[in-house]
């Protein structure tokens, strides 16, 4: 089984990853939390409670497709997620893929990982609050890969997960572009091409 890891912590945006993580598990992948500690829940913004399946300081980029980090307030309001955007430098480091969505685009430029690479994140501005020096190399576009690297703001959770189901070839080529049109445009047609 491919293993793709999804970081949880308290404040989590729910409606980022869904897709994502949904359709990475209905391609055959097993998706597997990660939080500070295996013990301790998380609660999401919608107050769902989640209980991590692994701890952050167990997690190694060799036992990974790929480390997903979704937005939270705790990226906008404190210090306390840096370690999730260490572990992000420590994949890239080793060529296996981060996708970061919303805040924790944030949290990846004060980390030093936006400076030389192609992004995208809510604002332009919100990044540039963080003090980075990758405002050159932001790009108003829904999602953006770059290398192991993709981003995406928060009203983008369908771009994201294109980028993501792309990068892992979950899907590929028309398959992918008809996933993107069904669940982006809402064009019946697509249906009908994805399952063929």
């Amino acid at each position: 089984m491919r293993t793709v890891h999804l970081a949880v912590y308290d404040t989590l945006a729910d409606w980022e990853t869904g897709h994502a993580t949904s359709w990475l598990a209905r391609c055959g992948f097993t998706v597997r939390t990660v939080g500070f500690t295996a013990e301790r829940p998380v609660t999401t913004i919608a107050g769902m409670r989640i209980v991590p399946d692994l701890a952050l300081a167990d997690l190694r980029p060799e036992d990974s497709e790929l480390l997903i980090l979704p937005g939270a307030d705790l990226w906008d309001t404190s210090d306390e997620l840096a370690p999730f955007a260490a572990k992000a430098r420590t994949f890239l480091d080793e060529k296996v893929p981060v996708a970061a969505i919303c805040g924790a685009t944030a949290g990846l430029a004060r980390e030093g990982l936006l400076d030389d690479r192609a992004h995208t994140s809510a604002v332009d501005f919100y990044l540039a609050a963080t003090g980075y020096r990758g405002g050159e190399r932001y790009v108003e576009t829904d999602a953006v890969t770059d290398g192991e690297l993709i981003t995406a703001g928060p009203t983008e959770p369908v771009a994201f997960a294109r980028e993501i189901l792309g990068k892992l070839g979950a899907f590929e080529g028309s398959k992918l572009d008809a996933w993107y049109r069904l669940f982006h445009d809402s064009d019946p047609a697509a249906f009908a091409e994805l399952n063929s």
